[in-house]
């Protein structure tokens, strides 16, 4: 069996768990660990506080620090409100393409990895090889963080991380930031005609983002001159509101789900305190001027670190080496580079497929896509011999 026919076969079982990020990825896990512990690798399986989820963390090749890590995330988006051709937990091969739920978000890099696993067993390493495998990239990265801690209390320094997202098999070397929150209005209800009585939450959520989208506009006017994403500039965006119970109801309760993604973190702070501002001195003292019960309350889902582009990289240097890229690019979509760059692991990402398919019906990765990204192990893997 070729490289390419075990990475089918691997990714045909990574595509039948349902790993979606509300649902346990405990069986993918077990199945990874299987394969990993059958050609030698040590592991360790870190849980989260539920115990529905997990990463999987293991180690082809001497112990120590200053070894290469290659990253996955194991959860995906829903399917649910899609419209998809086939079923999207079996694999289905057309045209040379193949189609599933992350099959290039991105369980097509952790099949390459789990099938050039056996060829790097059977050679001396010069160094460590490691296999990250996370939960809740999609939700705020939280796998990669519980990761980042664990790594850091057992002492241990891998030198470089290559996170395998879909990049066409380009070298990125930098991203925005995303940060993502969930801001919650509690008013009063009361009855709609008398809307003076009442603290209407849907409508202090409105005012809050209008504010958030005049903060946007501003934002275009820091963006750095030397700015290399698409769009240049910090944005944010509405996600999700939902408040309310009926037409001639004032609301008592309404939710905002929102993000922004910072090329500084200064472009963070300026948002976040300028909202802190408006809702202590404008819209909370008129809300409890009313009820003094009232409130605005934003919970920080998540805050993960920009990939920031080095002048001196040692995984840049090492990808780049490997696929023939002349240079490196950057891109507007988060991942868990910078968590691991934050770390002091020198960050790269290079993986098969395009972010265009991620998260829509008909998800699909290439097979020239997986073969270019098992060419890539294979040198790295003879880049790594003693």
């Amino acid at each position: 069996m070729t490289d390419l026919d075990r990475t089918r076969a691997i990714l045909a079982d990574l595509v039948s768990f349902p790993s979606v990020s509300s649902d346990s990825n405990l069986d993918l896990i077990t199945y990874a660990a299987d394969l990993l512990s059958s050609v030698g690798a040590t592991l360790s399986i870190m849980r989260d506080d539920s115990g529905s989820k997990a990463n999987l963390f293991a180690t082809l090749g001497p112990a120590g620090d200053g070894g290469i890590v290659l990253s996955g995330h194991t959860d995906v988006v829903p399917v649910e409100g899609q419209e998809w051709s086939s079923d999207p937990f079996v694999l289905d091969e057309r045209d040379g393409l193949l189609y599933g739920r992350g099959t290039c978000d991105m369980k097509g890099f952790i099949a390459c990895a789990l099938a050039t696993a056996p060829a790097f067993a059977e050679t001396e390493l010069a160094r460590p090889l490691h296999f990250a495998f996370t939960y809740d990239e999609e939700i705020g990265c939280f796998g990669a963080r519980a990761l980042i801690t664990e790594l850091a209390n057992a002492g241990l320094r891998p030198a470089v991380a290559i996170i395998g997202e879909p990049t066409e098999m380009g070298v990125i070397e930098g991203h925005k930031g995303c940060y993502e929150y969930t801001t919650d209005f509690t008013g009063l209800e009361g009855h709609g005609s008398a809307p003076e009585r009442g603290v209407n939450a849907v409508e202090y959520a409105t005012r809050y983002i209008t504010r958030l989208l005049d903060l946007g506009e501003q934002l275009k006017e820091r963006a750095p001159a030397s700015s290399r994403f698409e769009p240049p500039w910090t944005t944010v965006q509405v996600g999700r509101m939902t408040g309310g119970a009926a037409r001639n109801i004032i609301a008592g309760q309404c939710s905002v789900e929102w993000e922004m993604r910072p090329i500084t973190i200064d472009d963070a702070d300026f948002v976040k305190s300028d909202l802190d501002a408006y809702v202590s001195t404008v819209l909370r003292p008129a809300m409890q001027a009313v009820s003094p019960d009232a409130d605005i309350v934003t919970h920080v889902i998540g805050e993960v670190q920009g990939l920031r582009a080095v002048p001196e990289s040692e995984a840049r240097r090492i990808v780049c080496e490997l696929t023939g890229a002349e240079d490196a690019g950057v891109v507007p979509f988060g991942t868990e580079a910078g968590l691991f760059q934050t770390a002091g692991i020198s960050s790269v990402i290079c993986g098969p497929g395009s972010i265009e398919q991620a998260h829509k019906p008909d998800e699909f990765v290439a097979l020239d896509q997986l073969q270019a990204c098992i060419t890539m192990l294979d040198k790295l893997r003879l880049k790594m011999m003693r």
